[in-house]
């Protein structure tokens, strides 16, 4: 919707300008990490087989319920910002907005490395338990993580920007940050586990999804 409304202005203000960049290069670093990995209609992401093995019968209702509803409305709560930020009344840029596009320009800049640092250690890897704790991996199990939710809480910082009434658009970005730490996390943690033995002392040494120094 904030996308129409940026399209459909007549004249379009800075920030309209550069929230729309910002979410355009988002969207295409995440396409095209997505396609260079893609290898035919047959690939399947391994949490979709894991669901399909323990809910049997009931995994189309699981599967529309919770792979594809439920995060969908997370990312339309999390865009909730962008009506304001691209809205037809979308003001100048202020303080606000130059923390908003740090916030964007790290979040991209850290799912860009860490996709690309993923992608070259799954690539050359041989060692079927070694674990990723190189680059930025070295300071967080989940770096793609904290990026990814930098990025939407730099979305809801632009719309504090064009009015600090605004606070409640929050709720998007919030529900996104608490399903990668309560969900996602422990989800692949726990296949890590059962997969990589050197996993566990990694989870010991090094934070979850937070940036900090590893534990000797």
């Amino acid at each position: 919707v904030g996308f129409i409304y940026f399209a459909s202005s007549e004249v379009n203000s800075a920030r309209q300008i550069v929230v729309f960049l910002l979410v355009l290069a988002w969207g295409l670093r995440l396409t095209y990490n997505w396609g260079r990995g893609w290898t035919g209609l047959d690939h399947e992401d391994w949490r979709y087989i894991d669901l399909k093995t323990q809910t049997g019968k009931a995994y189309w209702l699981v599967s529309f319920s919770g792979i594809h509803l439920f995060p969908t409305l997370l990312v339309f709560g999390g865009c909730i910002p962008l009506l304001s930020s691209l809205g037809h009344h979308a003001g100048s840029l202020g303080l606000i907005d130059m923390v908003a596009i740090i916030l964007t320009i790290v979040a991209i800049l850290i799912e860009s490395i860490t996709d690309n640092q993923l992608r070259e250690f799954r690539l050359n890897n041989t060692d079927k338990e070694k674990v990723l704790a190189n680059g930025l991996w070295a300071y967080s199990r989940h770096p793609n993580y904290f990026g990814e939710i930098l990025f939407w809480w730099g979305l809801f910082v632009f719309s504090l920007g064009e009015s600090i009434d605004n606070w409640w658009m929050g709720v998007g970005a919030l529900s996104i940050t608490l399903l990668f730490f309560f969900i996602s996390v422990p989800m692949i943690d726990k296949r890590m586990k059962e997969r990589r033995p050197a996993y566990l002392a990694h989870c010991k040494r090094v934070p979850a999804i937070l940036f900090w120094f590893p534990k000797k």
